[in-house]
């Protein structure tokens, strides 16, 4: 598969949690829609020869903050330039308290077919301490009006192990979530991000992470209550009814190849990935010089982008083993040796339809997992995986301030 990916950089309010680069300056939304247009163009014309693009993803940021003719100018230059299957999954993020009927009947009508909404919780309280916009009736209300305009494909975002959230409030909210019955939920821990205002507050004393033990408790009381609702699990943090697993993120997690606009925005073509300048600022710059806005890029070599597929298939839908095989010409079930069989006897993991996948218990352990195939891998290849840190442009993030709690 092939994707495109682009990345809407605004916000009405930034969740003190997100380590997503986007600014508060909604009042550039009309120059930035000017420009990621003009790097769709610039992109094109490279030397590269890029397929048909399966999935296209709207992130961020907030991109229904774009109104719908905004939106239009985008897809318009997008298809202008790129060949997109006619069966292509379009995506868009969107904020509850960001959509109204019309608006999303708009979007539908331009193609977008697939909407994830950034619920996180049903709980007013715990709304409130990570700052998100929208109230629980919100997101209800946003549901019915996705339903009524059109669309058949939704997921909505939860998230759990925040602090002092305990097993009654999670289960609530998942059981409110699959009351509105999305065809695909995603549920994620809590992480403390360094430099979000969520960190500052946990280095003040302000707000504790979960204790490892409650976070697990919380991951597997997801993974039943999603699994007997009928969603099945397909990556670490995704659950999907039948048919409506996210195309897009399977593209990441098979190592597949996408493009990327916007400001931080990652690409991978070939053989080399590319990330853009993590500033509106600089973006617009370079944009505006005719330049694309790359900050820096790197080839993979064959043994990194192994260490890789790996890493990410066994998290999701499990290693396709004569894939890996054919490309890197080694056998899986032969490096892990008992290894394999202690993972199956522990029901961690099983081999199906030519895939080595974890089972619900290996999911609530993939780290662990996944770091000894890893060292594993390491000691057959005699070669280290290195996982980079990018270097990014950050000379225009907004100043935080902390929350009153």
């Amino acid at each position: 598969m092939f994707g495109l990916y682009l990345h809407i950089p605004f916000c009405e309010k930034k969740c003190i949690y997100c380590d997503f680069y986007s600014i508060e300056r909604t009042e550039e939304i009309d120059v930035f829609t000017e420009n990621i247009c003009r790097e769709i163009i610039m992109r094109a014309n490279t030397d590269t020869t890029f397929p048909q693009a399966d999935t296209v993803f709207f992130g961020g940021g907030t991109p229904s903050l774009l109104s719908p003719s905004q939106m239009e100018k985008i897809l318009s230059t997008l298809r202008q330039h790129f060949s997109i299957a006619a069966t292509a999954e379009i995506t868009m993020e969107c904020n509850p308290g960001t959509v109204t009927h019309d608006s999303l009947s708009a979007y539908r009508s331009l193609g977008i077919n697939r909407l994830s909404f950034g619920v996180q919780s049903f709980d007013e309280q715990e709304l409130q301490f990570l700052q998100r916009i929208h109230s629980p009736q919100q997101a209800m209300e946003a549901m019915a009006l996705a339903r009524a305009a059109g669309f058949d494909n939704v997921n909505m975002d939860l998230m759990f192990a925040l602090p002092d959230q305990n097993k009654k409030t999670w289960q609530n909210s998942l059981h409110k979530m699959i009351a509105l019955q999305p065809d695909h939920i995603s549920a994620y821990s809590l992480i403390f991000e360094e430099g979000t205002p969520l960190f500052a507050l946990m280095k003040k004393g302000l707000a504790n992470p979960a204790k490892e033990e409650h976070d697990a408790e919380l991951y597997e009381i997801a993974i039943e209550t999603l699994s007997a609702a009928g969603y099945a699990q397909y990556e670490v943090s995704n659950f999907a009814k039948s048919g409506k697993q996210c195309r897009h993120n399977v593209l990441y997690w098979s190592g597949d190849r996408y493009c990327s606009f916007g400001p931080s925005a990652h690409g991978f073509i070939g053989d080399e990935r590319y990330w853009n300048f993590r500033s509106l600022r600089r973006y617009s710059d370079y944009i505006q010089r005719g330049i694309l806005p790359i900050a820096n890029k790197e080839t993979l070599q064959i043994h990194e982008q192994m260490f890789e597929r790996a890493f990410l298939e066994l998290r999701a839908k499990g290693i396709r083993l004569e894939q890996f095989m054919q490309d890197f010409s080694l056998n899986i079930e032969d490096i892990m040796g008992d290894e394999l069989l202690w993972w199956k006897q522990n029901h961690w993991a099983h081999i199906s339809q030519g895939r080595l996948s974890l089972l619900a218990k290996g999911y609530a352990l993939c780290d662990e997992l996944t770091l000894t195939l890893i060292a594993l891998l390491e000691k057959e290849t005699e070669s280290q995986w290195e996982q980079k840190e990018y270097s990014e442009e950050r000379d225009d993030e907004p100043v935080f301030s902390l929350p009153i709690l």
